[in-house]
């Protein structure tokens, strides 16, 4: 006899519909990051793909074990299970049909295993969560039966059962058919335990069976789900889009677990290429979503999770973040100094003078006597001020911070900190602007950073608790006189505040809206990446202009050393390059002629910007400081030539 769901009776609750507690007995209402892919890490150890990844449990169960001690050691509150085709429809294509049992059972007590030695080493807590995926197969006309369905799931159900897992995930599912058998056979085996339920779907949010993601939310809302989501598809823009259809459809709690992204084959393997930076800018995304549980799938490792917990930490602190007695955010009485008043950079954006900043990268080393000589020349030629990238392409050298205090201090000009967002969490990015603000570092450019994978330790690992436009507002409150919790400091830091813009990214809107929350979030001016595309340029002046989020903007400018460094600019950073340079550069002869041509060009840019922007920061390729002043050079009267 087939078997079907009748809709669970839901109680109401104020004009909201109550739910089961049976989740929120576990983990209450908080934000909750599960682990990501088995297979994925299994793979990337030499287990090739048309092994029975399940039967691992029996015959490399340490393997197995290290995966989740991994997740667990990342930050994952939640361990599922290497038993996602631990069912007979799966396993029989492996001929190991009749070892439903076992394979389910080794795969609870290995992650019960690493579950337990973590508690121990680091009294934590963690659950284990029995993954059931999909049969892989139709359910109903074309495929198996409804009945063959709920008979598999119901001896997988069994088996994880009475393993003693804390919580069931139904993963992968395609179809509602599926859905529904799976639920019976929890509710036949296992009623007792919690139950969540994934969906997969394609590109327009459709699960494959076509139903929609909305459709099925109420469906699984009906059957007794006790969360709900989507796992898998084509990466965390697709699921995004998912769950928050889904949350306009269902009041139970949300679950997201995408992809990161679409694989691609590279040197025979399949790749999967989304950033754990990019993963947890997402998981961001599904917080604000409404989620409450979130991890990853295919192509998600430690890393993956290691980078989203860093992005959930930080949500949950802002969460937690004191309010007063009245519930009301705290409001400072403390207000910064004008901005004229702030530093001499704050004075010439007030006052519209025309600024003129020369890029000084730290040294790799301990010794910054180079860095602090080409200060000096500078400074005696009049620059308003000196910019000190941090780390760029998260290439390890010394702190930023040090040599602009370096720099201050004996050379007497200012300086402009860049501050990333990738090596700090927020207490230590609380603690060092604290610090630079009471040793007169004040000037700060906002930045999220460049992820470790390009630098010369691509194995590092990233923070990100906030990105560049958490980061501007954390600045503002500072000088407001507020901590990271919005507690009174007594003192306004008095930095002027500086964010990034890039007018040559392809995708341009995205770089305009989050310009745009720079700017409401408090950046007073900004500064380019290099331009070479005045068009480009323009482009995005004219947009800014328009929208009412215009800024004092101080254009970037590179003076080109070679045709290599022109190829380098635009096939490996993907700057936009007019052809009219690039055959400049190529007809350039010798070095000397290449490098006098990149500062002609550099020149030709400067002049053609000067009445549209507040001022340029030009940069010195490979540390060559006077090629930064002779780009200047147009704008200084000849007396300061005879300096040089």
């Amino acid at each position: 006899m087939e078997r079907t769901l009748t809709p669970v009776a839901r109680g109401r609750r104020g004009n909201e519909t109550q739910v089961s507690g049976r989740l929120n007995s576990i983990f209450g209402e908080r934000t909750v990051l599960l682990d990501g892919a088995m297979g994925t890490m299994l793979y990337s150890r030499g287990v090739f793909i048309n092994k029975c990844y399940d039967e691992l449990n029996l015959t490399q169960g340490e393997l197995v074990r290290s995966v989740h001690e991994e997740y667990l050691q990342a930050g994952a509150e939640v361990v599922e299970t290497n038993t996602f085709g631990a069912n007979r429809v799966r396993l029989a294509r492996f001929g190991l049909q009749d070892q439903v049992a076992a394979i389910n059972q080794a795969g609870v007590r290995l992650a019960r295993q690493a579950v337990d030695q973590l508690k121990d080493k680091q009294a934590g807590d963690a659950w284990v969560a029995g993954s059931l995926g999909s049969l892989g197969v139709k359910v109903g006309t074309g495929g198996i039966s409804a009945a063959e369905a709920f008979a598999a799931y119901s001896e997988q159900v069994r088996a994880l059962a009475t393993a003693c897992v804390d919580l069931l995930i139904v993963e992968t599912v395609m179809s509602l058919a599926e859905a529904e058998q799976a639920l019976l056979a929890v509710k036949a085996e296992a009623p007792a335990l919690p139950v969540i339920v994934l969906m997969t779907v394609d590109e327009n949010s459709l699960c494959l069976d076509g139903a929609t993601a909305a459709d099925a939310a109420k469906k699984l809302t009906e059957w007794g789900a006790d969360a709900i989501g989507c796992n898998c598809s084509t990466g965390p823009e697709v699921v995004l889009a998912a769950v928050t259809e889904m949350r306009n459809a269902s009041p139970l709690p949300l679950v997201a677990m995408p992809n990161a992204g679409m694989p691609r084959e590279v040197e025979g393997r399949y790749i999967y290429l989304s950033s754990p930076e990019y993963m947890a800018s997402f998981a961001r995304k599904f917080v604000k979503a409404g989620a409450q549980f979130i991890g990853g799938c295919c192509g998600t490792t430690p890393n993956h999770i290691r980078a989203m917990r860093s992005a959930l930490r930080a949500l949950n602190a802002m969460a937690a973040a004191p309010k007063s007695e009245s519930n009301e955010a705290v409001v400072s009485t403390v207000q910064p100094p004008p901005l004229q008043d702030r530093s001499r950079l704050g004075h010439a954006v007030a006052t519209g003078e025309f600024v003129t900043l020369v890029e000084i990268v730290p040294p790799k080393g301990i010794d910054c006597s180079k860095e602090i000589a080409g200060a000096a020349m500078l400074h005696t030629l009049g620059v308003h001020g000196i910019n000190v990238p941090d780390s760029p392409r998260a290439s390890a050298r010394m702190s930023a911070q040090s040599l602009c205090i370096q720099i201050q201090q004996q050379v007497g000009i200012e300086t402009v900190l860049h501050y990333t967002c990738r090596d700090r969490n927020l207490l230590s990015i609380q603690s060092d602007l604290l610090g630079a603000s009471s040793i007169g570092v004040k000037n700060i450019l906002c930045l999220t950073g460049d992820p470790p994978k390009l630098g010369n330790y691509p194995d590092a690992t990233a923070v990100f608790d906030v990105d560049a436009i958490g980061l501007v507002k954390i600045v503002g409150n500072l000088n407001h006189g507020l901590d990271i919790g919005k507690n009174p400091l007594g003192a306004s830091t008095g930095f002027t505040i500086g964010v990034a813009a890039n007018p040559g990214v392809p995708d341009i809107e995205n770089e305009l809206r989050r310009f745009r929350h720079k700017v409401e979030a408090g950046g007073e001016y900004a500064i380019t990446q290099p331009v070479f595309d005045l068009k480009l340029l323009h482009e995005f002046l004219d947009s800014i202009e328009k929208s009412g989020h215009r800024i004092p903007v101080i254009a970037g400018i590179w003076p080109l050393t070679s045709l290599k460094n022109a190829e380098f600019m635009k096939n490996d950073l993907k700057v936009s390059m007019p052809d009219v340079i690039m055959k400049r550069m190529a007809d350039a002869g010798s070095p000397e002629e290449s490098r006098a041509e990149g500062i002609r060009i550099a020149q030709e840019m400067l002049l053609a910007v000067r009445d549209r922007v507040q001022g340029v920061q030009v940069s010195a390729p490979f540390g060559k400081y006077t090629s930064a002043a002779q780009v200047l050079e147009p704008l200084w009267p000849l007396a300061a030539k005879a300096q040089e």
